[in-house]
């Protein structure tokens, strides 16, 4: 073979081997959810948010949180805690900053005994983490 059609088909093959890495590394890693399993759990927890019940607020806000924190384990994505997790995930997101304020509010949930809801704050929260399971393919 000539030297030249030798050169062009190692060219083509490491280009090849360049994008199979690009997709490796930006896809979801060919990771598969049971995605009716999550949808049903997740319309569970949206059905659980009630415009008259407080105490709805911060149950559904913690669901959702548990529930986005159950499909990073599940991915594999690993570290000690969720917020550890959030951050080895962050180009997995369409909106971290979004995921950060609402896991933020859990925390405030679980850590501090005074906080006070609001069903827009619940309502948004659980758009939020609707969101990030939709980025990672659980639902």
């Amino acid at each position: 073979m000539d030297g030249g059609v030798v050169t062009f088909i190692f060219a083509i093959l490491i280009v090849a081997v360049l994008v199979f890495v690009a997709i490796l590394l930006t896809g979801k890693r060919g990771y598969h959810f049971n995605v009716e399993a999550y949808q049903s759990r997740f319309l569970a927890i949206e059905n659980r948010l009630k415009q008259d019940n407080p105490a709805s607020f911060v149950t559904t806000i913690i669901e959702g949180d548990k529930l986005l924190d159950k499909a990073m384990v599940e991915m594999g994505i690993s570290g000690k805690t969720m917020g550890d997790r959030l951050k080895k995930a962050s180009g997995r997101f369409t909106n971290l900053n979004a995921v950060w304020r609402a896991h933020k509010l859990r925390n405030m949930i679980a850590h501090e005994s005074d906080v006070e809801i609001s069903y827009k704050q619940a309502f948004n929260a659980l758009a939020v983490y609707k969101q990030a399971l939709k980025d990672l393919g659980a639902i």
